[in-house]
Order: structure tokens, then C-alpha cells, then sequence
């Protein structure tokens, strides 16, 4: 476990902190960088700093946002991990694309968003194929390690499409 962090494990003390998680994708995945913004912490890919900020691969946030409540973050100790998908990756996993909630709403989807220790949609941002979790445990994220895998891939895909 990664030291420093006001996360304690979880009931049973299997549960991953934030911290962990930002550490295994800083320590496993090469070129990506750690960015704070928007109450947010992020993975980006970004070899040399060619771009601004770079290409997303992984996100972690603790608290709500203005557009984003729908899996209640502010409850004590509580955080959402994110990553983006390919379209048929999702599609495969979940059955469908929704469409774009309005501002302040979440995705017409048949799931809770606020359950932990599941690996779901993301609640706003399911229409462009994101999955979350929140609050993994070592277990789901042995599972999810494969999806942010993915997520880098694609982050890779992308960049190299706006490097050009």
C-alpha cells in the first residue's frame, strides 16, 4: 500500500485509498503525468509534455460537482475512480450507449450509481463510454486493472491523432 494518505483501508482492510491507485498508474503506465483540476485528481499521457495538459487515462475524484452528484461522493470517506473506454468495449460490457444527460443530470441507465465496490457507468459520462468504481476493493481492482489498461491504450491512440 502506498504510504501518506488520510484514506484508511476499508471494512476488512481490503480496500484500495485514492493514493494507491494513482501510485500504481504512475508506477505502471510510462509517460503519464499527475494532474490536480476541477476537485479532481488525473492521469494524463503526455510523453515530454508535448501538449498542454496531455490525454486523459484515469481520474479520481472525492467530492461532488455542480454537474456531477449523481454518486453522492460527499459521504465520508467515499471516492469515484474513473476511466474512458472504447465505444465497443463498453457496449460490450453494459449492452448500449446512452445518450447525453442534460447539465446537473445523470445518464438514463438501469444502475445505482452510488453502490461501492462495483464497477459501473460512469453517471454523467457514459455517453462517451467512461466506467467507474467507487471505493475498490484490492479484488474489483485486480479486475479493473484491465480497463485502465484500456483507457491508456486508447489515451496513446488519441494523442498521437493530436500530436499530428
Amino acid at each position: 500500500m502506498h504510504k501518506g494518505t488520510k484514506w484508511a483501508k476499508q471494512i476488512g482492510g481490503n480496500g484500495m485509498t485514492p493514493n494507491d491507485i494513482l501510485f500504481y498508474c504512475q508506477s505502471n503506465l510510462k509517460d503519464v503525468v499527475l494532474v490536480e483540476s476541477w476537485g479532481e485528481r488525473g492521469i494524463f499521457y503526455n510523453p515530454n509534455g508535448v501538449l498542454k495538459r496531455g490525454v486523459y487515462v484515469l481520474t479520481v475524484k472525492e467530492r461532488d460537482g455542480d454537474n456531477d452528484k449523481g454518486s453522492m461522493l460527499n459521504r465520508d470517506n467515499v471516492y469515484r475512480v474513473n476511466v474512458g473506454l472504447r465505444k465497443q468495449t463498453f457496449i460490450k460490457k453494459f449492452g448500449y450507449i446512452p445518450e447525453r444527460p442534460p447539465a446537473g443530470k445523470i445518464v438514463k441507465m438501469d444502475y445505482d450509481f452510488t453502490v461501492l465496490d462495483t464497477i459501473i457507468p460512469h453517471p454523467v459520462y457514459a455517453w462517451m463510454s467512461w466506467v467507474c468504481v467507487l471505493n475498490p476493493s484490492d479484488k474489483t481492482f485486480e479486475d479493473f486493472k484491465a480497463m485502465i489498461q484500456e483507457s491508456y491504450d486508447f489515451a496513446k491512440e488519441k494523442f498521437n491523432k493530436r500530436k499530428k
